[in-house]
C-alpha cells in the first residue's frame, strides 16, 4: 500500500499550533517545573535555616490562613489589584479597539503614529515605570505642600479635573468612575501598545469585500461596525481580555508581586511567601476561567 505523502491542511495547520507550543512547553520543563513544584512544596511548610541547610517543617494549611486571616497588608493589596483590573479591562479594551480602528484607516504618517503608540511597549521597563511612577507621587506630594493646582503630572491633572467636576456636579458617586477613569489615562495609554497591534491584525484579517457588500446594501458605517467589524473582532477581544489580565497581575509595579519579594527576601519567610504567592495565582486562574467562559459564549467564527 503507498503510503500518503502529503498532510491534510487541518493536519499541516495542527503541526504549525504545536511548533509554536513546543518551544514554551520545553522552556517551562527546563527552567520552570522544578520551582513551580519546590514553592507548592514550601506553601505547605515552615522553613527555617539551620547549621545543616534548610529545614521543612510541613504544617499544613496555616500559611494559608494566615494570610487569609491575618495579614490586612496581603488582603488590602489583592483587593486593590483585583479591582484595578476590573475597572482597567475595559477601558483598555475600548481605548486599544478605538486606536486600532484610527491607525486602521489610510493616511499619511500612519507607520509612524503606529511606532508611536507601540513604543511605551518597545520601552517599557521594570525600572522605567518605577522612576516614572516615582516621579508622578513626588510632583503630586509638590503640588499638595505649595499649595499648587497644575502641574505637568498627568495624574495630578486629574486630581485638578476632578475638583472641578465636583464644584460642578456636587455629586461626587456620580463623577466618581469619569474622574477614575481621567486618572488612569496615563495607565491605559501605557499598557495598550500590545492590544492595539492585535486589534490592528484582527482589523486586516477582515475581508474588505464584506464592507463593500454592505455599502451597496445601504448600510452605514455605524451598522457595518456593529454587524461586520464587533462580530469579526470577538475572538481577538477574548484573546485581548486574557491577555490584558496577565499582563495587569504580573505587573511590576504590582503592589502584591512586591509584597510577595518582600516576604520573601527581606522578612526570609519562604514558606508564607509561597502561600500568598499560591493564592494570587489560584485567583488570577478563577479570574481568567470565569472570564473565558463569559466571552466565549459571545465570541462568534467566521467558520462557523
Amino acid at each position: 500500500m503507498r503510503k500518503k505523502r502529503f498532510k491534510s491542511l487541518s493536519q499541516r495547520q495542527a503541526l504549525t499550533g504545536r511548533l509554536f507550543v513546543y518551544p514554551w512547553l520545553i522552556g517551562f520543563l527546563i527552567f520552570f517545573a522544578t520551582p513551580f513544584i519546590q514553592s507548592l512544596v514550601f506553601a505547605f511548610s515552615e522553613l527555617d535555616l539551620t547549621p545543616f541547610g534548610l529545614k521543612l517543617t510541613f504544617i499544613g494549611f496555616k500559611n494559608f490562613i494566615k494570610a487569609l486571616q491575618e495579614d490586612p497588608t496581603f488582603i488590602q493589596y489583592l483587593t486593590l489589584e483585583v479591582s484595578n483590573t476590573i475597572v482597567n479591562i475595559p477601558l483598555i479594551l475600548m481605548f486599544s479597539l478605538f486606536i486600532a480602528i484610527l491607525l486602521n484607516q489610510k493616511f499619511k504618517g500612519r507607520a509612524l503614529v503606529r511606532a508611536i503608540f507601540f513604543l511605551p511597549v518597545v520601552v517599557m521597563s521594570g525600572a522605567l515605570l518605577y522612576v516614572l511612577e516615582s516621579y508622578t507621587m513626588e510632583q503630586f506630594y509638590i503640588g499638595a505642600q505649595t499649595g499648587m493646582a497644575m502641574s505637568n503630572s498627568p495624574f495630578v491633572r486629574g486630581i485638578d479635573f476632578r475638583m472641578l467636576l465636583i464644584q460642578i456636579t456636587g455629586n461626587i458617586p456620580f463623577v466618581r468612575p469619569l474622574i477614575d477613569a481621567i486618572n488612569r489615562i496615563y495607565e491605559i495609554i501605557w499598557k495598550s501598545g500590545v492590544q492595539i497591534l492585535i486589534f490592528l491584525a484582527g482589523l486586516q484579517s477582515i475581508p474588505h469585500s464584506l464592507y463593500e457588500v454592505a455599502s451597496v446594501e445601504g448600510a452605514t458605517p455605524w451598522e457595518s461596525f456593529w454587524k461586520i467589524t464587533f462580530p469579526l473582532l470577538s475572538p481577538i477581544i477574548l484573546v485581548n481580555v486574557v491577555y490584558t489580565v496577565i499582563d495587569s497581575f504580573t505587573d511590576y509595579s504590582n503592589d502584591v508581586l512586591r509584597y510577595i519579594l518582600e516576604v520573601a527576601f527581606r522578612r526570609l519567610q519562604h514558606g508564607y511567601s509561597s502561600a500568598i504567592a499560591w493564592i494570587y495565582f489560584l485567583i488570577l486562574g478563577i479570574i481568567l476561567v470565569l472570564l473565558v467562559i463569559f466571552i466565549s459564549k459571545r465570541v462568534f467564527y467566521m467558520s462557523e
